[in-house]
């Protein structure tokens, strides 16, 4: 796929519809309209933009945010499903790539989930948060390491990460390994406070540097009223302001654009994919500045299932040897597999 020299992105700094996920999809595909009319061919929107960011979770004891839950879960997106066909038909009306993070509904379990539609409204990819922060594991089961990778889009090679994932070096480097063009950054954004602020600032301007890729990223943004309603008896306000910092950054760390740190609103900035290459002469971490030899990762991306169904035997033989087949069968499955870092030392010793 041949990507444009020049790309248009769009950070989007959203406020949801507390409660209704149809109401804050609403606001979605009302902003990739606008950001397309504004020339954006890339919008990128916060973390679990949909239905919303469960921040009763971080100032809330569990015992008291059952009914909290609840409502997160009944609210949340089923993957496929009709919020991720409304997005889609939003992004292929647009013609432009969409990166937005939701809470993701699989059964009786919640996920912080990554999609990127292209911009022919296809759903490219949907990767889980590995890892839940803290108060969040409370809320999302952990994703595997299928989603780490980058993808090839109508704009370039994308990979996204959320939040604190950016805390994770090996999480990073395997988005610089799979030679990322542009990375999507998803934060919650009002928590915590300023500090928060500052700590997102440092993560994505040090990844552009350390990648040599574009860096959009998108923080989610309450209003007084939101802090208030979300706050509830809690007294915890402040834990639900500040922390918003939606920016575009070049492969040189520096912001293409003011950063967006209150309200809602759009950053918008051209990309100019030669900024890669020019980066990459002087230092490129996956390659000539690279010493494999003595460091390099090693990922497992194979999907993990939650149940294995193994296949009686084809064979018509004996009841004592079909009996037998079986029982080894099993006792096959039951062993744990080689570990793949084992695995590896084994092939180099």
């Amino acid at each position: 796929m041949t990507s444009p020299k020049i790309v248009r992105a769009a950070a989007v700094q959203l406020s949801p519809v507390l409660y209704s996920c149809e109401g804050t999809t609403a606001k979605v595909c009302a902003a990739i309209a606008e950001a397309a009319r504004k020339g954006a061919s890339l919008v990128v929107f916060p973390e679990t933009a949909l239905p919303y960011y469960p921040y009763f979770s971080f100032i809330k004891a569990p015992a008291a945010m059952g009914a909290d839950h609840l409502k997160l879960i009944e609210e949340s997106v089923t993957v496929p499903g009709p919020i991720t066909d409304e997005i889609a038909s939003a992004a292929k009306h647009a013609g432009v790539v969409v990166a937005i993070g939701i809470n993701e509904r699989d059964h009786g379990t919640l996920y912080n989930t990554q999609l990127l539609f292209d911009a022919d409204g296809r759903l490219l990819q949907a990767r889980r948060k590995i890892t839940p922060t803290f108060h969040e594991r409370m809320i999302w089961g952990q994703g595997d390491g299928s989603g780490l990778c980058a993808v090839d889009t109508a704009v370039g090679r994308v990979g996204a990460l959320a939040c604190w994932e950016h805390y994770n070096p090996l999480a990073r480097y395997a988005m610089m390994a799979d030679h990322e063009q542009i990375h999507v950054a998803m934060f919650p954004g009002s928590l915590v406070g300023e500090i928060f602020r500052e700590q997102i600032e440092v993560t994505v301007r040090h990844h552009a540097l350390e990648s040599g890729c574009f860096v959009v990223n998108a923080t989610g943004y309450l209003d007084p009223q939101q802090v208030a309603e979300v706050a509830g008896s809690t007294g915890l306000d402040r834990a639900l302001r500040g922390g918003c910092f939606t920016a575009i950054v070049s492969p040189e760390g520096t912001l293409l654009a003011a950063p967006l740190t209150e309200g809602e609103g759009m950053v918008i900035a051209d990309l100019d994919m030669s900024l890669i290459a020019k980066r990459k002469r002087m230092m490129d971490s996956v390659g000539h500045y690279s010493r494999p030899e003595l460091l390099s990762l090693l990922i497992n991306r194979a999907p993990q299932a939650h149940f294995h169904d193994l296949q009686p035997a084809a064979s018509d033989a004996s009841n004592n040897t079909s009996t037998r087949n079986s029982h080894e069968q099993v006792a096959a499955h039951r062993e744990p597999a080689t570990p793949p870092a084992a695995e590896a030392a084994r092939e180099l010793s």
